[in-house]
């Protein structure tokens, strides 16, 4: 599981850097990608990737600002011409559905696949039985959502030296007592999974922030994550401009981290003030500052999300 982010400015596409958007790579779990959010351009980035989108399979919108939804259209067009044929579905907030139904409609464009839209207002928004998705809203000048994306535990692994002791050679009744099943042996002894299962494999969570004021339900969405995806439109010197365009500092965001018991925290949503990453470097330092395992989003870098051990 890793994060690519194809898009990291605020507002307006700059010489140096894209508007919002980040892929989840999860090719090792389930052989495919997670979008969230669509900036215009995003499949010009996506060219520039080693992605595919023929392997993209969901794609959470946080709102409805055209820094995070211009590029939506003619993603979802080209998707066909570059080998998309599964199901692809879009979720987002109340008029997500309108806008992509309006675009594709109004420029005749052909969908060759499956698209689902599905419109939420928070709450479980998608699961399955090796992911979660819960979704709150934020603060922000239009409703903004934020996304926790929930691993589930898995099995621990298998004990093969005991598994031989008891006798069992590689085949079916692995994976019954991978699957939790016990089983009987030839002795009339039951074999159950406690007896040759190692400890369970604790499930990783991601957070990926729309855009927001600094608000409870960041931290709600934030607790303990392994990774915290968090805009940083400003420095803290222009907390007061954060605040009136309903954006949030690298401070800010470094304080929510640090309160919600986060792992590690990737900034990113810059203005365009910031030029590049030279210009960057005063905001990462003063969020290090607060929260020492803080990251700056660069695009079309791989950010891995690591497993952290509870405590």
């Amino acid at each position: 599981m890793e994060l690519e982010f194809l898009g990291t400015n605020a507002g307006v596409p700059s010489l140096q850097r894209n508007v919002t958007s980040m892929a989840l790579r999860m090719f090792e779990e389930r052989r495919t990608f997670w979008l969230f959010d669509c900036g215009e351009a995003t499949q010009h980035q996506i060219l520039r990737s080693s992605l595919k989108l023929s392997k993209l399979e969901k794609i959470f919108i946080t709102h409805l600002h055209g820094d995070h939804i211009f590029g939506l259209p003619g993603l979802l067009s080209s998707r066909a011409y570059q080998g998309g044929t599964t199901k692809l579905t879009v979720y987002g907030p109340p008029g997500i559905k309108q806008y992509i139904d309006v675009s594709l409609t109004l420029s005749q464009s052909r969908i060759e696949y499956e698209l689902e839209v599905v419109e939420h207002a928070g709450g479980l928004v998608y699961e399955d039985e090796d992911i979660a998705v819960e979704s709150l809203l934020l603060d922000h000048r239009i409703d903004s959502y934020g996304y926790r994306i929930t691993e589930k535990d898995k099995p621990g692994s298998l004990d093969l030296k005991r598994l031989a002791e008891y006798g069992l050679k590689p085949g079916p009744a692995y994976g019954r007592l991978k699957r939790g099943e016990s089983i009987d042996l030839e002795n009339g002894m039951t074999l159950h999974p406690s007896d040759v299962l190692g400890a369970p494999k604790k499930g990783r969570t991601v957070t990926v922030l729309g855009d927001t004021r600094p608000c409870g339900n960041v931290l709600k969405l934030a607790r303990d994550a392994d990774l915290l995806v968090h805009e940083a439109t400003f420095m803290d010197d222009l907390k007061e401009s954060a605040y009136n365009y309903h954006h949030s500092t690298s401070v800010q965001a470094a304080e929510a981290a640090a309160a919600a018991g986060a792992k590690e925290l990737i900034l990113t949503h810059f203005s365009s003030r910031y030029k590049d990453m030279e210009h960057l470097k005063p905001l990462l330092e003063e969020a290090q500052s607060v929260f020492p395992k803080t990251l700056l989003a660069e695009e079309l870098m791989l950010f891995p999300v690591r497993r952290h051990d509870e405590g």
